[in-house]
Formats: structure tokens, sequence, C-alpha cells
């Protein structure tokens, strides 16, 4: 079957924010030959994709694909077995999990890890004061005005304003899903990576997450997992198509549809 690949031709210009075309034009993430073994089962096998800067870009593929497995990859939570991870042109491979932060990946799992004692607000302060005083957690709160600010800056952008004093154990599976885009938002990413956003929401918890997702995305690289084909295809620039931990195709969601081998491997069709 023929990879649905674009290649990019560099541009020696500038682009509008003052930095250069071909910076822009460059991929900001590369994964290169991953595989990743779990004893001598191969959950992902040389597997080769680059994601373009500014897209929104979903991983899909039948369950027992690698998805899983290649977001905990490219997220960090484990090295690859095989293979190098390259971000912005920097090789991360190995990197501590930690420190993806602090180089402008951020994350969303697919089970929500927020402090659910804490309230809304709290939650996003702490992420964003991690941020910038890693040994000052107890710094008095009359000194963090900048970070309330921005604590109260993110609650607007993902719609939880008016949760802001409600302990995150009492919002809404939606909600709490929005509140740790918030913190994860709180190191302001050039990269977002997200795990089944949409896992457990209702109807109409999932369109508005979806609303979010693709309001966040015109402002950054976003690239998510997730099992929903239909969804994905109505807001994603670019698809990767993944089978029994392999490659399989790569396209725009019509490109996607097209393609004989996502229709047999993932319809089921013939």
């Amino acid at each position: 079957m023929n990879e649905l690949r674009t290649s990019v031709t560099p541009v020696h210009s500038q682009a509008p924010n003052g930095t250069s075309a071909t910076a822009d034009a460059a991929p900001i993430l590369e994964v290169e030959n991953v595989s990743r073994y779990f004893g001598k089962f191969c959950a992902l096998s040389k597997v080769s994709v680059a994601f373009q800067r500014n897209k929104l870009t979903a991983i899909i593929g039948p369950n027992g694909a690698g998805k899983s497995t290649f977001f905990n990859v490219v997220s960090g939570a484990f090295p690859p077995s095989t293979g190098r991870i390259r971000f912005e042109g920097r090789d991360i491979t190995g990197l501590a999990q930690h420190e993806f932060a602090r180089i402008g990946i951020a994350k969303s799992f697919q089970i929500t890890n927020v402090f659910k004692q804490l309230s809304a607000h709290e939650n996003v302060r702490v992420a964003a004061q991690m941020q910038t005083s890693r040994f000052a957690l107890l710094k008095p709160r009359a000194a963090m005005h900048e970070l309330i600010d921005q604590a109260d800056a993110l609650l607007l952008r993902v719609g939880l304003s008016s949760a802001r004093n409600r302990p995150a154990a009492d919002l809404a599976h939606g909600q709490q899903r929005a509140l740790e885009i918030a913190m994860a938002l709180a190191c302001n990413p050039r990269l977002l990576l997200m795990d089944e956003p949409t896992a457990g929401m209702s109807p109409q918890e999932t369109g508005t997450m979806m609303e979010l997702i693709t309001s966040l995305a015109a402002e950054r690289t976003v690239i998510l997992v997730e099992h929903k084909m239909k969804l994905v295809m109505g807001i994603c620039q670019r698809l990767i198509v993944l089978h029994h931990g392999e490659f399989l195709a790569e396209g725009t969601p019509d490109e996607i549809r097209a393609n004989h081998e996502v229709r047999r491997v993932y319809l089921g069709q013939r």
C-alpha cells in the first residue's frame, strides 16, 4: 500500500510572527523507527511518522492497534525499545517524563489526574506554580498574584470560571477533564498530547470537549489518541492509522476515508 505522506521543501523567509518559515515548516515532533516491547511482545513495530506544527492530528486504529502504547512512548511515560524521538529537532529519546513540560510538551491522560480535594482554582494554580517555583509550594498566597490571575485566565479558557471554588471531586466528569487540560496549559505548551479526551463522556460533554480541542488547536499543535473515528474525522486536519502496532496509513480525513486498507482493517470492509 502506498503511504500517504507529504514532503516539505524549505523556504527561507520570515513568518508573520518573526520566526523563519523554514522552522515553521519543519515537523514539531518526529518519531523514527520506534518499537516498544513488553518482554517478547511487540506492542509497536518500527513506527515512523512526522507531526507538522500547528496541526490537529489524531492517532486512530481498532482495539489493539497500539494507540495507547504510542501515546505513552511519545509522552515520555516509558522509552522506546528502539528508535528515536525528536521534538523541534532535539533528540528527547529517554528524557525523564517530568522534563517534558519544561521543554514545551504537555499531556492529558485517559484517566483524569487532578487533585480532587483541592478547588478547581487551586489545581490550576499549583500546576502554574510548578512551572515557576519548584521548591516554594508553601509560598504565601498574597505573593502569588500573577499565579492567581493566570489560574483564573486558564479556567476561563476551558469554561470553568463558574466552578472556580468548587472541589475538583464535585465536578462532573467532563469538567474534570477540562480542568486537567487547564492544568496542562499552565506550562504554555507548544505541543499538547491528549489520550482519549472524550472517554466516558456523554454526547453533550463530548461536543463541548471537541469544541475546546478545536479552539486549542488554533493556538498550538495538538495530537490526540481517539477511538471515535467519526468524531475525529470531523475536526482533525490529519489522521495517523495504526494496526497491530504498525503504521498503516496517514492522510487527511478524505484520504483516510478513501484508503482501501483502512476500510478493510478498521471498518471491516472488503
